[in-house]
């Protein structure tokens, strides 16, 4: 079925199938990566998140969700337009701190994404 990942059945905490399964990846990697997939970027309007797909050299396919300057801002609304306290990110070290010019960008962009 078009854009179905299934993970296999890892249980983690009582819950069958969870993101044990899967792995972290850095943001610059998925950057980097996202470029030569067999999709480029997806958008799933449910989850107001954006994903990609590819099959790695062993011919498996995967699929990569993450967060990016949209998705988090409009998280960041979210939170602002229900007066709620605050919002965090999952590993702010896992941006791309190198001196590289697009590097720079998408981190600041990620940041900035934080206060709507």
């Amino acid at each position: 079925q078009d854009h179905v990942c299934s993970l296999p059945k890892v249980p983690f905490r009582g819950a069958p199938c969870s993101d044990a399964a899967g792995s972290q990846v850095p943001y610059s990697t998925i950057m980097k990566q996202v470029n030569s997939s067999l999709s480029g970027v997806l958008w799933d309007e449910v989850q107001k998140a954006p994903f990609y797909e590819y099959k790695d050299s062993a011919g498996q396919f995967h699929q990569v969700w993450f967060d990016d300057p949209h998705s988090i801002s409009l998280k960041a609304a979210y939170v602002k337009s229900r007066g709620l306290r605050g919002i965090g990110m999952w590993n702010g070290n896992s941006l791309d701190y190198s001196r590289e010019a697009a590097a720079e960008q998408q981190t600041q962009a990620m940041w900035q994404a934080l206060t709507p």
